[in-house]
C-alpha cells in the first residue's frame, strides 16, 4: 500500500472507492463544507474486488458490499486487518421486462425464476448488458435494488425477491491506516455533527487540560448540627408535636 506525499499548501485528496450503486452526494456535500481545503477524489472500485484499491494505493477508504475477503489485502507480516462500519442493506430483486409474466406483481420468489435464465449467473455478461437483454425479452436477471435503479431501463421493472437475504454496504478501511482525515470521514458519514465529542475531537479534548476558573474556589459549607431524634411510636409526633389521636377532656 502506498499514499500520497503530503502538501502543506496543496494537500492530497481524500480518496473514496466505492461499488456501483452506492450514492455518495450527501455525505460528498457535507465534506466539502467541513473541509474546503480538502477535496475528494471520488471513483469506482471493482465490485467483486474492491480491496484492489487499497492493494494498488489509489483509496483511503472504500465503500463495498460484505463480505469482503478478510485476507484479501496483505503486507509483509500476511493478512492486514480491517476496519469495517456496515451501513445499510439492499433488497434483492429480479429485472424483467415490462411484457413479463411477473411483471404486474408486487413481490416475487425465488422458485417463482426457476424456469428462467437468470443472466446475472452469466459469467460472460455484465450487469448492465445483462438489463440490456432482458429488456428485449429474454430471460431475467438477479441484482441489488440500487444496481437495478442505477441499470435501469425504460422497458424493464424491479420486482422485489422476498426469499433472498439483502446485502449490506459498509465502510471500509485498513485498521492501521485509520488517520485523522479517516475519523472525520467516519463522522461524516455516521451522521455526526461538527461540533460532535466523538472520535478525534473527542481524543483532542482528553489531551488538553481543563480551563482554569480564575475566580477563587468557594470554601466548603459546614453542615448543620442535627438535633437528637425522636423515638418514634407512642402517642407523639414525629415532628414533637401534640397527638392528632383524639381530643382532650
Amino acid at each position: 500500500m502506498t499514499s500520497l506525499p503530503s502538501d502543506p499548501v496543496h494537500p492530497a485528496p481524500f480518496r473514496v472507492g466505492f461499488v456501483p450503486g452506492v450514492t455518495l452526494t450527501k455525505w460528498s456535500r457535507v465534506w466539502e463544507e467541513r473541509h474546503p481545503a480538502l477535496p475528494l477524489e471520488i471513483f469506482h472500485v471493482d465490485a467483486a474486488d474492491p480491496l484492489a484499491a487499497f492493494r494498488e494505493g489509489r483509496a483511503d477508504v472504500v465503500f463495498a458490499r460484505l463480505p469482503v475477503d478478510p485476507e484479501g489485502l496483505t503486507d509483509e507480516r500476511g493478512p492486514v486487518d480491517l476496519s469495517t462500519i456496515p451501513l445499510y442493506d439492499e433488497v434483492a430483486v429480479v429485472v424483467v421486462s415490462r411484457e413479463h409474466p411477473l411483471a404486474d406483481e408486487a413481490e416475487v420468489a425465488l422458485a417463482d425464476l426457476a424456469d428462467e435464465v437468470r443472466h446475472d449467473l452469466d459469467p460472460a455478461m455484465d450487469l448492465p448488458t445483462a438489463v440490456e437483454v432482458v429488456e428485449s425479452g429474454s430471460g431475467v436477471a438477479v441484482m441489488t435494488q440500487s444496481l437495478a435503479r442505477l441499470y435501469t431501463r425504460k422497458g424493464v421493472r424491479a420486482v422485489p425477491v422476498t426469499d433472498l437475504p439483502a446485502t449490506t454496504i459498509a465502510l471500509v478501511w485498513p485498521e492501521d491506516a485509520t488517520t485523522d482525515e479517516v475519523s472525520d470521514f467516519i463522522g461524516v458519514v455516521r451522521g455526526r455533527t461538527a461540533n460532535s465529542t466523538r472520535g478525534r475531537t473527542a481524543s483532542n479534548e482528553a489531551e488538553e487540560p481543563a480551563a482554569r476558573d480564575p475566580r477563587p474556589p468557594r470554601p466548603a459549607k459546614k453542615p448543620l448540627p442535627r438535633g437528637p431524634r425522636r423515638a418514634r411510636g407512642g402517642g407523639g409526633s414525629s415532628r414533637g408535636g401534640p397527638s392528632r389521636g383524639g381530643k382532650k377532656r
